[in-house]
């Protein structure tokens, strides 16, 4: 039996627009029948079944470098991402395997949410 209950993400961004880009750089990309209040409200996914909505924060929500969200993508592409987006990834390297036992780095987006990007590393026998 499929599962049936899920956790999505309702991100809060100042440019709906620049924000969509930047992830559609992740694989993200906005679903049909949007066009109504695409405006305020973005549901964005991925084939892998990754959801992510955007919605246009409300002023004061987003001081500049004070952003407290962030997300975590988990993913088999991590290293595929890693090298598309190299220039961007916090700290310059990555991915890099840590002690808790993933594969990861981390990003910004437009609005300074931390988004990592990783997978289990498998255990060593």
């Amino acid at each position: 039996m499929a599962p049936t209950a899920r956790l999505v993400a309702i991100l809060p961004c100042n440019d709906l627009d620049r924000s969509e880009a930047f992830y559609a750089r992740l694989g993200f990309s906005r679903g049909p029948g949007q066009e109504a209040w695409q405006q305020a409200y973005r549901i964005l996914s991925r084939p892998d079944g990754a959801q992510l909505h955007l919605r246009r924060a409300e002023p004061g929500w987003l001081p500049p470098e004070r952003n407290p969200f962030g997300l975590y993508l988990y993913t088999e592409e991590v290293a595929a991402l890693a090298a598309g987006l190299r220039a961007e990834i916090i700290g310059g390297d990555g991915p890099v395997e840590t002690v808790w036992g993933t594969l990861e780095f981390a990003l910004s987006d437009p609005d300074g949410t931390l988004v990592r990007i990783g997978q289990p590393v498998p255990e060593k026998s």
